[in-house]
């Protein structure tokens, strides 16, 4: 039934904006008047709009009643309350139904809640020290609540489908799963079927548990083929159209052969077939048919000067150079002259 306009209470608006001045922090706060709503009999509120910052949307509601054939308005109460479009804070819900993963920080605790559907009652002692003992000491059934299968699959589901599952963009992208790493840690009980825990500090995963068919590129048993580069290769280049002459001396004065004496330059020690033959003496000259002596390292001889013999000028023979020196000197070369 709606409700009896009532002219005495619609008149009252200079109470109710007075009111409204007064609940306020400033005057200016209460704003245009937005007209009265009937609430029920001889019940109307009066509403002023709002001008606080922060509370668009916001009117000063005052109501004011009046008793039977009252010609007097008294207020009942005064409000700030909200219209269609005003901005409402969101709805408050508990601490603990509020938290997600991760806000949990150092020094902060749960609180605890009884009725948890991821937990069940572990062991209760019966009292029986034979029976208490074997399940507490043997069977470590010592924790008041333990894991529920609700709570086992809860996690079972969030772990396979969260980012170290095998829909992961890595494990998409890895060439082995972790199931033939030997990185992998399995899990004890129903968990170890399908879960198990990275121990490899190169990967990403780390002390983190993993799925059996997740994967990384820090696998044990795969590896990178090598990519070409377009870098020189680090082998020495050998350039073969260089030539580097050597110069070999010999070792002793002794050890040139006599054809290497018939191939010398011109201008050394040994005839050519050209020219006359050199004087040599006959101390220099060793013969065909002795052997070489041979040579001392422990006791080092010194080398006396060689003594300067006259010697006679040989005849110009036919024979080549190369020839004589194989030979021998003649016989002329071996006789010593009687002159001074």
């Amino acid at each position: 039934m709606a409700a009896v306009k009532d002219a005495v209470l619609e008149r009252a608006v200079d109470l109710a904006r007075e009111v409204a001045v007064e609940i306020a922090e400033e005057p200016e706060h209460v704003g245009e008047y937005l007209g009265a709503v009937r609430e029920a009999e001889r019940l109307v509120s009066h509403r002023f709009a709002c001008t606080a910052r922060g509370y668009r949307g916001w009117a000063w509601t005052v109501t004011v009643a009046r008793v039977p054939r009252g010609r007097t308005a008294t207020v009942c109460e005064a409000e700030l309350l909200p219209g269609e479009d005003a901005i409402l804070a969101r709805t408050w819900v508990p601490w603990s139904e509020r938290l997600r993963p991760g806000d949990i920080g150092p020094g902060d605790v749960l609180p605890f809640r009884p009725d948890d559907p991821r937990l069940e009652p572990g062991f209760t002692p019966t009292g029986d020290p034979a029976v208490d003992e074997v399940a507490i000491d043997e069977l470590a059934l010592a924790r008041v609540r333990v894991l529920s299968p609700q709570g086992r699959d809860e996690a079972a589901e969030r772990w396979y489908r969260g980012s170290r599952g095998p829909t992961a963009p890595g494990a998409v992208a890895s060439s082995a799963a972790c199931m033939t790493c030997g990185f992998l840690v399995p899990l004890q009980g129903s968990l170890g079927t399908l879960f198990g825990v990275c121990a490899n500090e190169w990967s990403p995963d780390d002390g983190k548990v993993v799925s059996l068919d997740h994967g990384c590129g820090a696998h044990s048993e795969t590896d990178v083929d090598p990519a070409p580069t377009e870098w020189p290769a680090p082998d020495p280049l050998l350039d073969e159209n260089a030539v580097e002459v050597v110069a070999v001396e010999p070792s002793r004065a002794g050890d040139a052969s006599p054809a290497d004496a018939s191939t010398a330059e011109p201008g050394g020690d040994a005839p050519t077939a050209e020219g006359p033959a050199t004087e040599v003496s006959a101390a220099e000259v060793p013969a065909a048919d002795e052997p070489a002596p041979e040579p001392q390292a422990e006791e080092p001889v010194a080398e006396e000067p060689a003594t300067e013999l006259p010697v006679t000028e040989l005849p110009v023979t036919e024979e080549p150079a190369s020839e004589q020196a194989a030979d021998g000197p003649p016989d002329d070369a071996e006789r010593t002259p009687d002159g001074p």
